[in-house]
């Protein structure tokens, strides 16, 4: 009996490892190793129409937005009439590093056609794609857009943009456009009345407008039909949020002031959100006027924009007014209350003057009160550099305490000096 060698038989273990792919908007994560993430931009290439002989080229760049490196090792194609240049592979891009290459669409006939690019990543088998779309043209019967697609970029909800776009008859022969229609959420077009007719090599312009409700990305497009032919213009856009304008103080208590003088208050505006244009203000008083900004002005989102509002009170008694802005916030308009006291008769003033303080002194501040020990109030809106001081915002009749401070160069305010009493007769 013939013995047959023994064969030792190993156990085969399959390793079984589960490869994560996302793959949208040509964007491609491996789950694997989730440093690595690649993407195309633009992701899909809209050629519109090109003439059957002629070529259209559309530059794309390629990122790797992971933290680790990535080798691009081939690339696959299906739709010959597509055809990629720019890329020498294998190709290794570092994190955060972007290759630019070169899409052409070079027709054979006269007819729509669709392709896609699928790159190969070493040590993966899922494949990064990118989608192209074009209509091949004869010498008859197709238009071409001009942009061939169009960006809006951020639009502010609420308010809206317009972009040009020229339709143009490159052939040799008359067409008819049949037929427009507008897809996406805030898109529209205007100023193409349908049917139009273009002779060879006429134009024609329209309007396409962007306004979005909501914030966030939005797309859509244009389609247009002339004779046989079928014309797509994608649009793209992003809505953002309102901004927020608010005015500090609510209110500008002006006191009294003598008819024939002035007094100066200052405020500010602050924006929040997202930046706020502001394009005009009104003010339905003649004895205030506003001061210090220039319209129209931007204020960047968190940042603050100072006015300063002069009372001239033209008669005795009392005087309101309201100080409103306007601009593309969410709260427009936003208003202020402006209120102040016309003093008249002979005009009086009480002279202040005191003894210099010891040390680095930045400067000194005046306080007045109504009554003997206060409370006391600031009246100048300033540091006082000298050793006196002349308060001309007083009333015939009234007496008044006042007491200084001084603040060191350091920021530092001493505490109050001995009170002095002034009576206006």
């Amino acid at each position: 009996m013939r013995h047959l060698p023994q064969r030792t038989r190993i156990p085969l273990i399959l390793m079984a490892f589960c490869l994560g792919i996302s793959l949208a908007s040509s964007h491609l994560l491996f789950a694997a190793n989730a440093s690595v993430s690649l993407s195309c931009k633009p992701d899909t290439l809209w050629f519109g129409g090109v003439l059957v002989g002629q070529s259209k080229n559309i530059s794309v760049n390629m990122t790797n937005h992971g933290s680790s490196a990535v080798t691009i090792s081939s690339i696959s194609r299906s739709g010959t009439s597509f055809s990629a240049s720019g890329l020498n592979l294998p190709i290794k891009l570092s994190a955060g590093q972007s290759q630019q290459f070169t899409i052409a669409f070079a027709p054979q006939v006269a007819q729509h056609l669709d392709g896609q690019f699928a790159f190969s990543i070493t040590g993966s088998g899922a494949k990064l794609k990118l989608y192209t779309h074009g209509t091949g043209s004869g010498l008859y019967g197709f238009i071409t857009a001009s942009p061939s697609s169009v960006g809006f970029g951020n639009v502010q909800v609420g308010n809206n943009t317009q972009q040009t776009i020229t339709l143009t008859n490159p052939t040799k022969s008359a067409v008819t456009i049949s037929k427009a229609t507008v897809s996406g959420s805030g898109f529209s077009f205007s100023g193409l009345n349908l049917p139009l007719d273009l002779t060879a090599g006429q134009s024609f312009t329209f309007k396409a407008t962007f306004a979005p409700t909501v914030a966030g990305n939005a797309a859509g497009s244009i389609s247009v039909t002339a004779n046989s032919s079928h014309l797509v213009i994608p649009l793209s856009g992003v809505g953002t949020s309102s901004g927020v304008l608010k005015i500090s103080p609510s209110t500008l208590p002006f006191g009294s002031v003598t008819v024939g003088n002035t007094k100066q208050l200052s405020a500010i505006l602050t924006a929040s959100g997202t930046a706020v244009n502001v394009s005009s203000a009104t003010l339905n008083s003649s004895e205030f006027s506003l001061s210090g900004v220039s319209f129209p002005f931007t204020i960047s989102a968190g940042k603050t924009v100072s006015f300063t509002v002069t009372f001239a009170p033209q008669a005795a008694g009392s005087a309101s007014a309201t100080l409103a802005f306007v601009s593309n916030a969410s709260n427009s308009p936003i208003s202020q209350t402006l209120t102040g006291n016309g003093q008249g008769g002979t005009s009086h003033s009480v002279d202040l003057s005191w003894n210099a303080s010891q040390g680095s002194i930045a400067g000194y501040n005046i306080y007045r009160g109504g009554k003997t020990g206060g409370p006391y109030s600031k009246v100048n809106n300033s540091l006082d550099s000298s050793t006196a001081y002349v308060d001309s915002n007083v009333t015939s009749g009234q007496t008044y305490y006042y007491v200084t401070t001084a603040v060191g160069t350091d920021g530092m305010e001493s505490g109050y000096s001995n009170q002095v009493q002034a009576v206006v007769p």
